[in-house]
């Protein structure tokens, strides 16, 4: 009974980004068998996902929102109040990388590690995808929070990358926008703990989803990061669940404006 106290989410409505597959969809069911009712909020469908709460034992439902337009949030944010009455945890997860190189000199060899020169317009798109689509959410939740005097959580998505530089891949969009989403939750813990919300992020190292396996991600990359490993292995997205259950319960009602990094001891090397 303790521990449920501490990191129970029952009664509970937590909304998850991008939650539609990899870490989303794995946190997302996290959440729900700790109690908590999951909104699924992305720009595709969520239909397995919510299967996968169901069937395990919990509660969810999906809201199409593209989460850089900030009417189309407030929409679904609106949507989510009228059906769920309130919300209290918000994990920012949708998030998108370009491994692609500032300057792409004539006649260099990429050697599948890098896909070419970054554009200015693709240098805006992952900065609005990860940054100003946290930041869009982030404010659209607090407001309700405020409103309805919740003492609520928001956790967001940074990584690793937003502390060290990853190589050998080129990706300083990537890189820049996670840097500026742990200082940004930091102006925002500050600016909203009067209010009682905990604004904290989560950094995570390379994790083994989908996404981080051929075809999306070349093999001659895989092949450099693995001996870059302390612990030998890419982490496995549950293993991000209890880091962000902390930050979402009330076990973590002293904690504010914190990174907690997830990342198997790179950062330390």
């Amino acid at each position: 009974m303790y521990l449920e106290e501490l990191f129970g989410l029952k009664g509970k409505t937590a909304i998850v980004t991008g939650g539609g597959k990899g870490i989303g969809q794995v946190v997302a069911v996290g959440l729900a068998k700790a109690g908590a009712e999951v909104v699924i909020v992305c720009r595709s469908g969520a239909d397995e996902t919510v299967k996968l709460i169901e069937e395990a034992g919990g509660k969810g439902y999906f809201v199409r929102c593209d989460v850089t337009d900030e009417k189309n949030v407030d929409e679904a944010v609106k949507e989510i109040i009228s059906r769920s009455g309130k919300i209290d945890i918000l994990f920012n997860n949708a998030g998108a990388c370009y491994h692609k190189k500032a300057i792409l000199l004539e006649g260099e060899e990429l050697k599948g590690l890098n896909d070419g020169e970054a554009t200015i317009d693709e240098w805006r798109d992952i900065l609005n995808v990860n940054l100003t689509g946290e930041y869009i959410m982030s404010v659209a939740v607090a407001r309700t929070m405020i409103a309805k005097g919740i003492k609520g959580s928001i956790i967001n998505m940074a990584s690793m990358s937003g502390t060290i530089v990853n190589i050998p891949q080129c990706q300083a969009s990537y890189n820049a926008s996670k840097a500026a989403v742990i200082h940004m939750t930091k102006s925002l813990a500050i600016e909203w703990a009067d209010y009682g919300i905990r604004v904290n992020s989560i950094s995570p190292g390379y994790v083994g989803t989908p996404m981080s396996q051929p075809p999306f991600v070349h093999q001659e990359l895989l092949d450099a990061w693995a001996p870059l490993f302390p612990l030998h292995r890419m982490a496995k997205p549950e293993e991000l669940i209890p880091a962000i259950l902390y930050l979402a319960s009330p076990a973590a009602g002293y904690t504010t404006g914190s990174d907690v990094i997830v990342d198997g001891g790179y950062c330390c090397v």
